[in-house]
């Protein structure tokens, strides 16, 4: 049996990707998988590709780490997509989520995930999460896409609704355990 394809999309979030490489890589079944990391901004991308690759080699040499700005690319022939990407950044668009609603005495608690904030958040992840679907379905049709991107429900439920045939499962790698 070939090597897993595993490729994230939004890998310059490097602690949120070495966690979930480490997790992948620890695996016997996943030990020699081909890792694409796949991010908009090289200079972060060349940072998860040193720490993954460093876990990589720590963890028996036998996974590859290639790294892609282009994201049709970092998909071909993937076998699992995994998506743990930002749209906007912390500032400001986080930071815009809790502030707007408290303008209009509204209490954000988790402004990533539920609420106004949470709703604002899907309305700028959504039309990036359909891209990445759009691209699974041209050169990876058959793979399963682990979406961590928040806010997970509204995420969740806009896939299914637009591409009902991507195989998907929303994840939070703090209870998996």
């Amino acid at each position: 049996m070939a090597s897993p394809v595993i490729t994230f999309i939004g890998a310059g979030s490097a602690v949120f990707t070495k966690n979930i490489a480490g997790d992948i890589l620890s695996r016997p079944a996943l030990a020699g998988a081909e890792i694409r990391l796949m991010d908009i901004n090289p200079e972060r991308l060349s940072e998860s590709e040193i720490i993954v690759g460093k876990l990589a080699q720590s963890l028996g040499g036998k996974a590859s780490v290639k790294t892609y700005t282009n994201q049709r690319r970092a998909l071909e022939g993937a076998n699992f997509v995994v998506c743990c990407f930002q749209v906007g950044g912390y500032e400001p668009c986080t930071v815009t989520d809790f502030d707007v609603p408290k303008q209009y005495g509204l209490r954000q608690t988790i402004a990533d995930t539920l609420g106004v904030g949470g709703i604002m958040r899907g309305l700028r992840t959504v039309p990036v999460l359909w891209s990445i679907c759009e691209d699974m379905l041209a050169v990876c049709p058959h793979a399963l896409m682990m979406q961590y991107v928040n806010p997970m429900a509204i995420n969740t439920w806009a896939i299914a609704a637009k591409y009902p045939t991507i195989k998907q499962v929303g994840l939070c790698h703090s209870v998996q355990g």
